[in-house]
């Protein structure tokens, strides 16, 4: 059982006799050392190391007993322990991983609850008579809202795979709700909006490139200076259609750039307006990879951003997610 004891923990002991060997030589090589006694030291590690492995032998030895009485041999009974570390691991996985769905549902249900209680504010502001007062509460409103969207679609893009459904969906649509949406924060900052060339129909899932376009858009709102513009147009390069969400207002920071779509970064400027969660870009990324649509940033800061929205081309691939 020794000799199999050892051959198990060979690299073990491969790896000790060389760490053993580098502090020899850096004791040789380092003029500082010279006066320490090499014996003394190899002494100190040889006994350290012979009481791990000692130590190490008697824990293995005693879990293996039970096994060997059982008429298994050595190799047998550690095969055995490993079998059962790793059942072990699966099972805490599997408990980590329904604690999570657990929770995701909860989250979710606190989400809907909040509904209630949002839609009556917002009747509450629709009687309001004071027009300066009553856009006030509906921009307040609307930030409120799109914090618990982005909430809910956070929690659901763990399970996006099971979410989405890949149909035609008219751009134009989508796109002229979500600015519906938004008409409040546009009328407080005055910012008109611009379509062009959005006749178009993309084969994607119309809730989540909803969502994409929900966070892109109300970022360029949010950036805006009063009284901007952001434009809404579609190009097509060699059969690929990208969707361009432009602005004029503050931009990013060069050096802000690469970092945009991580997971609460919010930038310079995110930071000196305290505007930003940082959450925006990271979750349209994340939704945009599992529809295999990818989105391109350029910006100057105090010029303005481009955001494109890349569609995958119409190939059989996307014909087989239709079907």
């Amino acid at each position: 059982m020794i000799r199999l004891f050892f051959k198990q923990h060979l690299l073990w002991l491969v790896f000790l006799v060389m760490l053993q060997a580098v502090t020899n030589l850096i004791l040789f090589v380092d003029k500082g050392f010279q006066g320490i006694s090499f014996f003394y030291i190899n002494l100190v590690w040889l006994v350290l190391i012979a009481m791990f492995l000692l130590w190490r032998y008697l824990i293995e030895v005693r879990m293996m007993r039970g096994y060997t009485a059982e008429g298994k041999s050595y190799a047998e009974a550690v095969k055995l322990d490993y079998e059962e570390r790793l059942t072990r691991n699966k099972v805490e996985l599997q408990e980590q991983r329904l604690l999570l769905l657990e929770r995701q549902d909860e989250l979710l249900a606190w989400v809907h609850e909040m509904k209630s209680p949002m839609t009556a504010i917002q009747l509450l502001v629709e009687r309001m008579e004071d027009l300066e007062v009553k856009e006030r509460f509906e921009t307040e409103w609307l930030r409120l809202y799109l914090l618990l969207d982005q909430q809910l679609h956070a929690t659901r893009l763990l399970t996006i795979e099971q979410d989405n459904r890949i149909e035609r969906v008219a751009l134009k649509d989508v796109l002229v709700q979500e600015i519906k949406e938004l008409r409040s924060w546009c009328f407080e900052k005055r910012i008109a909006i611009e379509l062009e060339d959005v006749e178009l129909e993309v084969l994607t899932d119309r809730k989540w490139l909803a969502f994409i376009v929900r966070q892109i858009l109300s970022n360029a709102v949010k950036y805006s200076h009063i009284g901007g513009e952001v434009q809404l147009s579609t190009v097509s390069n060699n059969g690929q259609l990208a969707l361009l969400i432009q602005d004029n207002g503050v931009g990013i920071k060069q050096e802000d750039l690469p970092r945009v779509f991580r997971k609460s970064y919010t930038g310079t400027i995110g930071r000196e307006t305290s505007a930003a969660t940082g959450m925006g870009l990271y979750l349209a990324k994340q939704a945009a990879d599992s529809l295999r649509l990818k989105i391109v940033i350029e910006s100057t800061e105090s010029i303005g951003t481009t955001v494109k929205i890349l569609f995958p081309k119409d190939n059989m691939y996307n014909e087989t997610l239709l079907t």
